[in-house]
């Protein structure tokens, strides 16, 4: 059986490389500019470095800082409309997930019209947009390598997924130094979710042998090198490791698919402002717990991978390895249950068929090894509440 893989045609890696960004953009033939950024990265004075860059190469360019966290459909339309009055020929996306997922949707919606909602998976997005060029200050979502985004509708508070060759990246600079001043907080979530990517793209139903190698290398290097990064946030040898594997997480996952984890912390995360990241973290010990029946040798190749296990360990107490180590390092990570993080009990239970029946319509739980049914998801919701 063959397989499709598909990633960046230019992929820019290493300690200086944001220096490179001009470069890339002139090489794909990028002339006006329109930096995809937040408010934050304004305020560090890093999207301001980006723009000098591209202005001291002839490069038109303006900066659109509007964006939020689990990005918007309000947030994408604004942007939409900037690319279409500046005439703009490429996107250039500075952040995390949001930013480089509000540029893949603005550049969507620039070539095909639309809105959003139009784009939800499984409907197919015809037209490849604008040169993009995506440059993540975080190791964690691997959205600089993935083809697919995911937007909040602003109406119903749904996290739409929308998935398509074209909203690859047409090219990613990944420079570790611009994640060395990331607070411990945000090193932890970003760091799970991308454990959570290679976790789950090895176990996919649509996992290959392309993909499994490097799921299977980005979660042994994140399971040894998250504690350093949290802990020692200047530790430059670890920032560098997560950065690497959060990427090749992206591109495992990207051409495998994510699964149950991310099914069920898509709508937490609409509905409750939960930080992605940490909503994975939340879910991680329990899917697992639940999954492993369905595929008990992948789950235990990954905790003999990440060194949970030993490699004569039986894959039934590999497995139990496995469960116990998630659970143990969301303590050491400081990752809240939705109870503990302020959420109320009343409100979050009486979403709870509506955040299951989202989680199955946005098709990553159909992935999982074992498919679960709506009330299955209802009951994983109920434990992982406290």
């Amino acid at each position: 059986m063959s397989v499709e893989i598909l990633v960046p045609s230019v992929l820019k890696l290493g300690g200086g490389s944001f220096a490179e960004v001009a470069a890339v953009v002139a090489r794909l033939g990028g002339r006006r500019v329109l930096v995809v950024t937040d408010p934050y990265l304004v305020q560090r004075g890093l999207a301001g470095r980006l723009r000098e860059q591209l202005e001291a190469a002839a490069i038109g360019c303006e900066v659109f800082a509007e964006t939020v966290p689990d990005p918007t459909t309000e947030v994408v339309e604004a942007g939409v409309k900037a690319f279409k009055a500046g005439r703009f020929d490429c996107l250039v996306s500075l952040g995390g997930g949001s930013p480089i997922d509000t540029a893949k949707a603005i550049g969507m919606l620039a070539a095909n019209g639309g809105a959003c909602r139009d784009y939800k998976v499984p409907a197919v997005i015809a037209k490849a947009g604008p040169v993009h060029v995506a440059v993540p200050t975080t190791a964690g979502t691997g959205s600089e390598v993935t083809r697919v985004c995911v937007i909040t509708d602003t109406a119903t508070d749904e996290k739409m997924l929308l998935a398509g060759g074209s909203l690859l990246p047409t090219a990613a600079v990944v420079d570790f130094e611009l994640t060395m001043s990331m607070p411990k907080r945000l090193t932890a979530d970003t760091g799970t979710d991308s454990l959570t990517h290679a976790m789950e793209a090895y176990v996919s139903r649509r996992a290959n042998a392309f993909t499994d190698a490097l799921a299977l290398a980005a979660m042994t290097t994140i399971w040894a090198e998250l504690p350093t990064a949290f802990h020692e946030p200047g530790n430059r040898t670890a920032r560098e490791a997560m950065m690497m594997a959060a990427t090749m997480a992206g591109m495992a996952f990207s051409n495998a698919s994510v699964a149950l984890v991310h099914g069920m912390s898509r709508p937490i995360g609409a509905h409750f402002h939960v930080p992605h990241g940490l909503s994975n973290a939340m879910l991680l010990p329990a899917v697992t717990e639940f999954s492993i029946p369905a595929a008990p040798g992948r789950y235990a190749a990954c905790a003999r991978a990440m060194g949970i296990a030993a490699a004569s360990d039986a894959d039934d107490a590999a497995n139990e390895k496995l469960v116990a180590a998630l659970f143990v390092r969301n303590k050491e990570l400081e990752v809240p249950s939705p109870k503990v993080y302020g959420i109320e009990h009343g409100h979050y239970h009486g979403l709870i068929e509506t955040m299951a029946e989202q989680a199955l319509a946005s098709g990553s739980p159909q992935n999982n090894p074992r498919v679960p049914s709506a009330a299955e998801i209802c009951e994983l919701y109920r434990a992982v509440f406290e």
